[in-house]
């Protein structure tokens, strides 16, 4: 019998999963830990294995199979965003008096990860998480794209001069009603609101090899890192000015290591967008007077774009693919966009306001919502708390929708792609190989008195394959775990994706006769 790790679970709570799994939470990083879980038959909704299904845990980035599926549900998964650019003033042949305008709609991509099939690129470990997390790497798509293509649709229309200025309208919405959502959703996104910061070995002794994206007037990028034999220590740290735009790496990187990429925040989105597009047009022939650099002129902007002419628009991938980025590499920002995103299509410009439509999407699948507590959409901030029934019935809700299949695949696919992309490495056997179709999460924070890190919570909820064309739901969670570094924070989240991967042989043996 398993129950809780360090501790006899009361009555009527305990769930034979199995010597393996039961191994497993056994270790002693689970000592003072507390285990749930819940998995249903899909087929039948009879409950295959439960222990504390209603009680709260903390979620970490499984909150964002909440959070976006309200956003789903309330956009549409074949919604695109159109970012319109309105051209402001009188117009005589080529030449512009008055300004552009381009008008934010909370894009997230702003095709900045754009493959050519429309279909968005990420990869395993996210470039956003590159300060956090070792390995993370970038996507080969220019971060400029949709800019660019906006400036030669402007070209495009007959325009090859703005005697004025650009200004970048961020009136969608306000995420000042909700400062929880760190980090901040903005409408205007352009490479997740960051600049990369790739640092390559040479030879020992030298100067390492600097490149940075996207590279955009004022910001200038300094490097004092140093290669150091092979072996070596691998350690830079990023300093900024106070308004980001001046940005240093310090540190060393051994010979014969791979990149090392780290990311430094983009303070003024919309000041940065507009910097940005003016060197667009300049690439794409278009002059513009005003000086490319300095504040966003907000002033300018219109009550109503009423009686003005569109002279360009960039059409996003589908919010489907978006969903897909969110889920795979577990991103933040796009989560917290979720929230705003649903705000909007309520009427209002206060993200806040996202929270009580995403209530009454819960309600209307049929879901009770006092069984989850959310200040965010990632699922990053420390009153979050869901219960294993809350996730379970979510996932369920969309296997009775058109959008199953869909839903199902954005979610990383055990030992493939995504946040499960490397659970089989190294592994002779890998349980749940393209089986287990799952969203983790993961809330961690420092333990002072002992020197280590406190997880707070590990999570992971979603489909297993469980034969004869069936699927499973199934949540489970730990809260209260503990590990010396960040590896073993690796290491513990690979524990829960193998659990994941044995309950669904399990399913997948039931089946047989």
């Amino acid at each position: 019998m398993v129950a809780t790790a360090g501790a006899a679970a009361p009555p009527g709570h305990h769930d034979n999963l199995g010597p393996e799994i039961a191994a497993i939470m056994s270790k002693p990083a689970y000592e003072h830990a507390q285990w749930g879980w819940l998995e249903v038959d899909g087929s039948t909704g009879r409950v295959v294995h439960s222990q504390y299904p209603d009680q709260f845990f903390i979620p970490g980035s499984t909150a964002k199979l909440i959070s976006v599926s309200g956003a789903w549900h309330a956009l549409g998964g074949d919604h695109r965003f159109t970012t319109p650019v309105q051209a402001l003033g009188s117009r005589a042949g080529g030449v512009l008096t008055g300004s552009l305008a381009l008008v934010a709609q909370g894009d997230l991509t702003m095709g900045g990860r754009t493959k050519p099939d429309g279909s968005v690129a990420y990869t395993a470990i996210d470039h956003t998480y590159a300060n956090d997390v070792p390995g993370a790497t970038l996507t080969p798509e220019n971060p400029l794209a949709g800019l660019d293509r906006i400036a030669h649709q402007v070209r495009g229309s007959g325009i090859t001069k703005v005697q004025g200025d650009v200004a970048i309208d961020s009136r969608l919405f306000s995420a000042a009603s909700a400062p929880e959502l760190d980090p901040t959703p903005t409408p205007l996104i352009i490479n997740d609101n960051v600049i990369d910061l790739l640092t390559t070995p040479t030879t020992p002794g030298h100067p390492a090899q600097l490149s940075w994206r996207p590279q955009v007037a004022p910001y200038q990028v300094t490097s004092t890192v140093k290669t150091v034999p092979a072996g070596g220590t691998t350690s830079i740290a990023v300093t900024t000015s106070p308004d980001g735009t001046r940005i240093g790496l310090s540190g060393t990187i051994a010979a014969g290591a791979a990149p090392e990429l780290r990311i430094s925040p983009v303070k003024n989105p919309d000041t940065f967008g507009r910097t940005a597009l003016i060197e667009a047009l300049a690439r794409a022939g278009v002059t513009v007077t005003a000086r490319p650099t300095g504040p966003n002129p907000t002033g300018l902007l219109p009550r109503s774009y009423d009686g003005t002419k569109r002279v360009a628009a960039y059409v996003s991938p589908v919010f489907a693919e978006y969903t897909k980025l969110i889920f795979k590499v577990s991103h933040n920002l796009g989560a917290n966009l979720a929230i705003c995103l649903m705000a909007v299509t309520a009427g209002s410009h206060q993200c806040a306001d996202g929270f009580p439509v995403l209530r009454d999407f819960l309600r209307g699948a049929g879901i009770d919502p006092t069984q989850v507590q959310l200040l965010d959409g990632r699922g990053g901030d420390p009153n979050d708390r869901v219960t294993p029934r809350v996730e379970d019935e979510l996932l369920h809700y969309w296997q009775t929708t058109p959008e199953a299949d869909r839903f199902r695949k954005a979610l990383p696919i055990m030992g493939v792609d995504g946040s499960l992309a490397w659970v089989c490495d190294g592994s002779p056997t890998c349980p749940g190989k393209g089986k287990v179709w799952a969203k983790t999460g993961t809330a961690v924070g420092g333990d002072a008195v002992n020197q280590r890190l406190a997880v707070g919570g590990l999570t992971i909820g979603g489909y297993l394959a469980a034969g004869h064309g069936r699927l499973n739901t199934f949540y489970l969670a730990v809260n209260g775990a503990s590990t010396p570094d960040i590896n073993g924070v690796i290491d513990l989240g690979n524990d829960l994706a193998r659990i994941a991967g044995l309950l669904q042989e399990q399913a997948e043996a039931r089946s047989r006769p």
